[in-house]
């Protein structure tokens, strides 16, 4: 790898195309620098670790390739697959499979791709299903299908999460089917002088059509500040939890040569932390407690203080897989619009995997009782989150390809 760098743009004729390796001089040109520059800096080794670590090819490479993908070819059932694979989903750990035929496809959970202790009830796996199956649905008539979605069809099989029936039907293209490529989470810090119009926190609740789904936000600013401190507590437990934190930080990708052969994980680019930063990321190996400080410090003094507004969806019940799906589904449309007015928003769902936690382990319950004053008599927290303007474009995430999920 130190030899090569995948080349990512298409230059004039003689330079290379897209996807082909970068040379080291041809690489030290396009960065600017001469080779005796390089051979002064070689003598620490900055330089190519620098290349290694992906610092000048930030998003780019076969573990991003997912994102450029085209999603309206005609009558494709694949160009669904495409489209669920930018879903939103719990730690990047994309946890879906899919069997796919000309008239039907099948969605399936991958137990191979569960959270350990940070999604004890599968909570999170189930909300992640849901927004790949929402990606589909919304895909399918920009496709020329027309697609009728049957929730846990197999009573016999839990992980047979959906089955989508496709027939040839030209039905309307929602607007939100073209913002699911540029819909991505931002971890950054939003802009303070910008508050949300409530108007459009009321659109955005019009999305969540699901019987037993509500969507309700915190805006009084005492409620915010509860929910604030509440999400900074269930993340200084979760650090303190050695078998909680251990499963949180096995989905963290640091090396590029890891990034594009597992194309998963939270990777250090769509962190929400400076160029700076993410470039001595990449370079310096990241602890277990410097991952884990990095987490606490943005959330504390950079995610909550920034933002415009918080959000849950709650349930009835938090243990039923369809009200877990049908919430996936609401919190990718809800995403991918706000994303199509221009508005940034990131999951803090520290909160809800500090609950099953303290469920599931026989802890007391803090952030049980604590967060329960916030919601709905009878509703239940399922997922929680920021929203605001954003201050800079969200980086992609890592992401396998529609042909790496399929099943034969």
């Amino acid at each position: 790898m130190a030899d090569q760098l995948i080349q990512t743009t298409t230059g004039p004729a003689g330079a290379p195309v897209a996807g082909a390796p970068l040379g080291r001089r041809r690489f030290l040109r396009t960065v600017g620098l001469s080779v005796g520059t390089v051979a002064v800096a070689g003598a620490t080794g900055i330089t190519w670790k620098a290349v290694d670590g992906g610092v000048f090819a930030t998003g780019t490479g076969p573990a991003y390739a997912a994102w450029d993908a085209p999603l309206s070819t005609g009558r494709d059932p694949m160009t669904l697959v495409r489209a669920a694979v930018l879903a939103a989903n719990a730690h990047n750990a994309q946890p879906w499979h899919f069997v796919v035929a000309p008239d039907r496809i099948d969605l399936f959970a991958d137990p191979t791709r569960t959270l350990g202790t940070m999604d004890p009830l599968l909570r999170e796996m189930h909300i992640s299903l849901g927004c790949a199956l929402e990606n589909m649905m919304l895909t399918a008539p920009a496709a020329g299908l027309a697609a009728t979605v049957t929730l846990l069809p197999d009573p016999a099989d839990p992980g047979h999460v959906a089955r989508v029936d496709l027939l040839a039907g030209a039905g309307p293209v929602s607007p939100l089917f073209a913002t699911i490529p540029d819909r991505h989470t931002d971890r950054a810090a939003y802009d303070t002088s910008r508050p949300l119009e409530p108007a459009r926190l009321v659109e955005l609740t019009a999305l969540v059509t699901a019987t037993d789904t509500r969507l309700v936000w915190f805006t009084d600013p005492a409620q915010m500040r509860t929910f604030g401190d509440l999400t900074v507590r269930a993340t200084e437990a979760i650090n303190a939890d050695t078998q909680q934190s251990t499963d949180d930080f096995a989905w963290y990708r640091t090396g590029w040569a890891e990034i594009q052969d597992r194309k998963d994980g939270i990777t250090i680019d769509p962190s929400g932390k400076s160029p700076l930063i993410r470039a001595v990321a990449k370079l310096l190996p990241v602890t277990h407690q410097q991952s884990n400080d990095g987490w606490l410090s943005g959330t504390r003094d950079v995610q909550i203080p920034t933002a415009a507004a918080f959000g849950a969806l709650v349930v009835g019940d938090r243990t039923d897989p369809t009200q877990r799906l049908e919430a996936g589904r609401s919190w990718q449309r809800v995403h991918l619009a706000a994303t199509a007015a221009g508005l940034s928003m990131q999951p803090l769902c520290q909160i809800p995997e500090r609950i099953d936690r303290e469920q599931t382990a026989g802890l007391p319950a803090d952030i049980t009782t604590a967060m329960t004053a916030l919601v709905p008599g009878g509703q239940y927290p399922i997922m929680t989150f920021r929203i605001g303007h954003p201050t800079t474009d969200a980086p992609r995430s890592p992401r396998r390809p529609a042909a790496d999920v399929v099943l034969a």
